[in-house]
């Protein structure tokens, strides 16, 4: 198997196989398969070494096409804005990474955030391109994520996740439920969605399930304790807003409403409090929380 390129400033290379066409050039493919992205731009990246073949060579714009060709490319946004909140490292060791996430800044290059995200900023802060996430959290939630560090060990700290071995706490602040008796569960089945970034709650065989009590009942919402036994996409949103408490400054659910870029200051109110579970090497326990708190 061939070693995949290396990653540039925490951003891992996309792949594309050439499929068949008559193009003299990788350029023209690249061009026709990707018209949002100028020519001269594509020159350009080539001109850096931000384009080459499954071989680790350099494609130049006089590079002929082939079609199943593999192609590495790196991507990039012009003008990607700056999100102006910092992360915090809380733990680093040989094989783990625990960041703290602030609101507005993705975990992975999505979209128009290619360089501004939690793990290319870590890449560039630790220098070490072996990092990866071991699980996800929404771009406007914040609180903890942990990165694996080791690839030797890496497989150890997925199972937890994948095992369902490690307790996620999470706490959000949203209407209240004067008519619901707490500690609750909903358990529900989520599928994707209209538009495509939204998830749904369907009839059919549950598949996510959502511990929810109340820490703190306020004059301008509750405060929330959700543990997630599953994780589905959104699903705390979702089930939030299916209780009839959407998470306050919500932009999805119930209702999707656009949101400006830069508009910082009404954060969605969740947060990725804690995590706890048995270390998979040590044995030991450990339990991390966020240091970042909510607004009601």
């Amino acid at each position: 198997m061939r070693p995949r390129p290396p990653s540039i400033d925490g951003l891992a290379a996309s792949t594309l196989q050439l499929p068949p066409g008559a193009w003299p050039t990788v350029l023209d493919c690249l061009c026709d398969r990707f018209p949002a992205v100028a020519r001269a731009q594509w020159q350009e990246r080539m001109a850096r070494g931000r384009v080459v073949d499954g071989d680790g060579r350099a494609v130049t714009p006089e590079t002929p096409y082939r079609v199943g060709l593999e192609v590495h490319y790196y991507r990039e946004v012009a003008d990607e804005p700056v999100i102006p909140f910092d992360e915090v490292v809380l733990h680093a060791d040989a094989d783990l990474l625990v960041a703290d996430k602030p609101h507005f800044l993705p975990v992975t290059p999505a979209g128009a955030h290619v360089h501004e995200t939690l793990l290319g900023r870590l890449v560039r802060r630790t220098a070490n391109t072996a990092l990866v996430p071991l699980h996800r959290i929404d771009r406007d939630t914040a609180g903890l994520v942990l990165f694996s560090t080791n690839p030797r060990s890496r497989a150890h700290y997925q199972a937890l996740f994948r095992e369902r071995r490690i307790d996620k706490s999470y706490e959000a602040i949203a209407p209240a439920l004067p008519d619901l008796e707490f500690p609750l569960v909903r358990s529900s089945r989520i599928v994707a969605g209209e538009p495509f970034f939204r998830m749904r709650e369907v009839e059919g065989p549950v598949n996510s399930e959502t511990r929810i009590d109340v820490i703190a009942r306020g004059e301008d919402g509750w405060r929330y304790a959700l543990m997630p036994v599953t994780g589905r996409k959104h699903q705390l949103r979702v089930h939030m807003a299916a209780l009839g408490a959407p998470i306050a400054n919500d932009a999805i659910y119930p209702l999707v409403r656009h949101r400006a870029n830069g508009d910082y200051p009404a954060p969605l109110q969740l947060l990725a409090r804690r995590l706890a579970f048995i270390d998979p090497l040590s044995g030991a326990e450990r339990s991390f929380s966020s240091g970042f708190e909510l607004q009601p």
